[in-house]
């Protein structure tokens, strides 16, 4: 994630001792007993990079729990965010005087299956990919480009957006992506200065795709 971040951001990427570091106190009580295994695994590599994150940035080792809706819970004066999906985990953190909020998705490379893709993709969406290159599955980085946009919106706005509230258009010359809000989730934000556009960064290989963006200070 580290090429599709700013300077600003620090990111951390799961090495393999990180799956199963040692967690807080705080952040085990997250997981509860009965947690099983590969969410246990996820949890603990993303909190160990935040706080390898965190230490980059010069802050200290502090924990980073879950909220009631299972996001993070960042220490003051910080945002961040973590992704992790199959044998990939990665933490970014930034200050708040730097930066307003960062997102960023990992996702297996793989193609939706049709009635995936249209619950995910708005029809101008779907008709985009047919004009993109062939060999990258479009769906997926549309897919994950809206998780990274949401993991924006909901720490500022303090809801979700559904698949269908965001549209996003991808430009594979520059390997970048524009999300634009849907007005009437920008009218209904509890929240004053709700981001209308987020725009971001993707990259794909055989095995992965990544977007990550951030929003800067107001």
């Amino acid at each position: 994630m580290r090429d599709l971040l700013p300077p600003a951001v620090a990111v951390a990427v799961a090495e393999p001792a990180d799956w199963t570091g040692e967690l807080y106190a705080v952040e085990a009580a997250c997981l509860g007993e009965r947690a099983v295994d590969s969410r246990r695994r996820d949890f603990t590599a993303g909190r160990v990079c935040a706080r390898r994150a965190m230490a980059m940035l010069g802050l200290p080792a502090v924990a980073v729990p879950a909220g009631a809706d299972r996001s993070p819970v960042w220490p003051p004066g910080t945002v961040g965010t973590i992704t992790h999906t199959r044998g990939y985990c990665a933490a970014a953190v930034g200050r708040t005087s730097e930066i307003r909020a960062v997102g960023m998705d990992a996702e297996q490379h793989r193609v939706l299956g049709a009635e995936v893709s249209r619950l995910i993709c708005l029809p101008e969406e779907e008709e985009q990919h047919d004009r993109l290159p062939s060999g990258v599955a479009w769906s997926t980085v549309v897919f994950s480009a809206k998780e990274t946009v949401y993991k924006i919106w909901h720490p500022i706005v303090g809801d979700w957006l559904g698949f269908h509230d965001a549209l996003v258009e991808l430009d594979p010359a520059t390997a970048t992506f524009t999300a634009r809000i849907a007005p009437a989730r920008i009218d209904a934000a509890g929240s004053p200065h709700p981001p209308s556009v987020i725009t971001g960064r993707f990259a794909v290989d055989a095995n992965l795709v990544r977007t990550a963006a951030v929003l800067p200070p107001r």
